[in-house]
């Protein structure tokens, strides 16, 4: 879905905004817009979504073949993915940056195996 552009504000619009920030706070009604107290009904991160970007990964024949016998292989891209992420994450948080952090074809497959 396409977010669409909002239209240009006018000189007029500008105006009237510059002068409704120059104004105190006490200044301000809000009568028509009473304080909401009440939060027990709040959604939190309803009007939020995360910008998200197209991948394209070129894979050797045989992880492609062990990804279409699985069951779910999106999930199991998904897991081997953030599973090895949160590895280097925490590698780097412990001090090892220097560390190669490099995984092998053999410790993949056995990762998606395991589940983890």
């Amino acid at each position: 879905m396409k977010k669409e552009t909002s239209k240009r504000l006018t000189r007029e619009q500008l105006a009237e905004l510059k002068s409704l920030a120059a104004l105190p706070d006490n200044a301000i009604d809000t009568s028509d817009a009473p304080e909401l107290l009440d939060w027990s009904g709040a959604k939190r991160g309803a009007f939020y979504r995360p910008v998200k970007q197209q991948l394209t990964l070129r894979l050797d024949a045989d992880v492609v073949s062990w990804f279409k016998a699985t069951r779910n292989p999106v999930r199991a891209i998904k897991h081997a993915l953030t599973g090895r992420c949160a590895s280097m994450c925490k590698a780097r948080q412990a001090g090892l940056d220097g560390l190669e952090l490099e995984i092998t074809r053999g410790e993949f497959f056995a990762t998606l195996a395991a589940g983890r």
